[in-house]
């Protein structure tokens, strides 16, 4: 975490983004922050977007009418959003961004959807608790919509993210394979009763 001036450490809070949040994005986007793992143009996309709208891109954090442009997926079809929000991960600055989606009226996801919550943490800033932290703050949010539980998935060589979900109450509930259109990759899925 962060120090203050008196030399106790910030707390690990979930922002939304304001434009006082954002210069500490833009700098950890120009250090290296990958904001979609499977898009290394990413980071450069997102920079450009916020030069040409800060504000629009802040406002896109917040998209519980699913109303954005489709999803780009990792074999470059698109797909229909589905309601979201996004929250940066921060200690005084930006530490990376958990997000949150679902469907109105049912824990249900569409198939291209790995799961309801996906976390980053900047590089780093990793091995501090963050995730896990991040996690636990947004479940709330998730039983707040009446969610009866979160499908989180990750990696099967990811052991940290099977730790911060573990830490947050999730059970294993499969070994699989992803979509063809997130390129057929294992993955271990996670269910966390809420």
């Amino acid at each position: 975490m962060t120090e203050t001036t008196t030399g106790k450490p910030l707390p690990l809070t979930l922002v939304r983004p304001t434009l006082a949040h954002l210069p500490s994005c833009i700098a950890a986007l120009e250090r290296g922050y990958m904001p979609n793992r499977f898009d290394p143009e990413a980071a450069r996309e997102t920079l450009a977007e916020i030069a040409r709208d800060p504000e629009a891109f802040l406002a896109s954090h917040e998209d519980r009418e699913a109303k954005r442009p489709p999803i780009r997926l990792p074999d470059g079809a698109t797909v229909k959003r589905i309601p979201s929000v996004q929250r940066w991960i921060w200690d005084g600055e930006f530490c990376g961004m958990i997000s949150l989606r679902w469907q109105p009226g049912t824990p249900d996801l569409p198939p291209t959807c790995l799961g309801h919550i996906g976390y980053q943490v900047v590089p780093w800033k990793r091995r501090r608790g963050y995730a896990t932290r991040a996690l636990g703050l947004m479940l709330p949010h998730a039983r707040a919509l009446g969610l009866p539980f979160v499908i989180v998935e990750t990696d099967p060589d990811n052991i940290a993210s099977q730790r911060v979900i573990e830490a947050n109450g999730g059970i294993f509930v499969t070994d699989y394979r992803r979509p063809p259109q997130h390129g057929s990759t294992r993955a271990l899925r996670y269910r966390i009763d809420l």
